[in-house]
């Protein structure tokens, strides 16, 4: 259960851990012998008992239990994970503190806090905390009013803009004081440092009667502030993190009109038996003198062959499940993989798959919360495909997930300056034939990361 639940990088990582701790596991890149013998079955021994290695090995027949299948696809992609090059964001930063004139306490009081800075240009530790921390930790006393003054002096000068900001509203601020004056700056600064509240609830009637300003000033200066970058961190390219991505588990393409799954292959991993210990067994069964530290290591020898069965065994079962499952959801939905329309998406629930599979709802839960199938639509995360049921006003079952849809599109094609409430929202869905009550409107917008109408008005 632990295997099927890995991602694809993730399960490859796990079958290189186990390569390295198991050498009884082979993965078949070195040359084969044909003396890789081991039983399917054999019965634990009593270490203080004579081991009978022919319980482990078996001349007659040389078992196969590679995890390789022709029914994988064959994509020989780089398997190397990419590292940004270049320094980190910290690094950027500390290397700028040299510009500024520092004695050696204030360098190492800035280089502190360039440390608390967070990867999205942030802060977000109080002052005196900060100050408790540079005494117990780096034994370097200081005092609020300095840590204060090398923020706005030395910190908030640092590049890119902003950084080391306490909150949105002091980074906001930073940025626009930086630029140079013009009457719409001018006003945004007013607005962000006497009325930030106001502007985040978009109550521009109320902002219009505060700055005695007209409708266009108001407009550019909501313009200025739009153009400033709320997480200076996040713009930084050299931040040595693992560049991002999307291995797909599965890929579906159509043939001939039908469709067609396939595994991919880095989920098929070639695994055997490894020889050595095969041959070491071989070697304790002709050997006449049967010694205790002989026995002892047989022992740990039957120990790494039970692993290494197990092992194989645990990978190809998550391999047959991970298809029996997919192919299961492919078919079930085979109609929007022909098409691509997210309106042929059928309602479907993980327990309609789980009883056509005869397997547990946990089990397809793993296979659809963590993995990736590649379509002719693009590559998409199978939890994607499933939703629940509600009637329209034929009485037909139509997937959430098609009402959702409806529901951004019409939000997306509003009247932004008069956008519409939830109430109005749940009105329109209903004369496109999906009865739906407000507060399911107010559910679904919120699953799709939609604000209030309130949120959503703009001059």
């Amino acid at each position: 259960m632990k295997l099927i639940q890995l991602p694809t990088l993730a399960f490859e990582q796990r079958v290189k851990q186990e390569l390295e701790e198991n050498i009884a596991l082979d993965d078949g890149k070195e040359e084969e012998n044909e003396d890789d013998l081991y039983e399917n079955e054999y019965d634990d021994q009593d270490s203080n008992e004579d081991i009978v290695v022919d319980d482990y090995l078996n001349d007659d027949e040389i078992p196969d239990y590679r995890t390789k299948a022709n029914n994988y696809s064959a994509d020989d992609e780089d398997k190397t994970i990419p590292f940004a090059a270049g320094k980190s964001f910290h690094q950027h930063l500390e290397s700028q503190l040299n510009t500024f004139r520092l004695s050696d306490h204030e360098y190492e009081v800035a280089k502190f806090l360039v440390g608390s800075v967070d990867d999205s240009g942030y802060i977000r530790r109080e002052t005196e905390d900060i100050v408790d921390d540079l005494a117990f930790t780096q034994n370097i006393s200081t005092n609020f009013e300095e840590v204060e003054h090398l923020l706005k002096s030395v910190i908030h000068k640092l590049e890119p803009t902003g950084v080391g900001a306490r909150d949105l509203q002091e980074i906001l601020l930073i940025q626009l004081k930086q630029k140079k004056e013009k009457p719409a700056r001018t006003l945004a600064i007013d607005l962000i440092e006497n009325a930030f509240e106001a502007f985040v609830k978009k109550h521009y009637k109320k902002l219009l009667v505060k700055f005695n300003c007209t409708e266009e000033e108001l407009k550019a200066a909501i313009k200025e502030i739009e153009k400033l970058n709320p997480k200076p961190g996040g713009s930084y390219a050299g931040n040595n993190k693992v560049a991002e991505q999307i291995i797909p588990d599965f890929t579906i393409r159509i043939v001939d009109g039908e469709l067609e799954l396939t595994l991919n292959s880095r989920n098929a991993p070639e695994m055997h038996v490894s020889s050595t210990y095969a041959n070491m067994l071989l070697g304790y069964k002709e050997s006449k003198k049967k010694t205790k530290s002989q026995k002892d290591a047989v022992q740990f020898i039957k120990q790494k062959l039970d692993s290494a069965k197990w092992f194989i065994d645990a990978v190809l079962q998550r391999q047959q499940t991970l298809l029996v499952t997919m192919n299961t959801i492919m078919n079930h939905q085979k109609k929007y993989f022909l098409t691509g329309d997210i309106m042929n998406i059928k309602p479907m629930i993980l327990k309609d798959i789980a009883d056509e599979i005869h397997m547990d709802v946990s089990t397809v839960s793993r296979v659809a919360n963590s993995k990736y199938v590649s379509t002719p639509y693009g590559t998409k995360l199978i939890k994607e495909f499933f939703s629940e049921s509600m009637k329209n006003n034929k009485g037909e079952d139509v997937s959430t997930r098609e009402i959702k849809n409806i529901l951004e599109i019409v939000i997306k094609e509003e009247d932004k300056k008069k956008p519409l409430t939830d109430e109005k929202l749940a009105k329109i869905l209903k004369e496109k034939g999906y009865p739906i009550a407000r507060r399911t409107i107010a559910k679904y917008r919120e699953q799709l990361d939609l604000p209030v109408a309130r949120l959503r008005k703009i001059l």
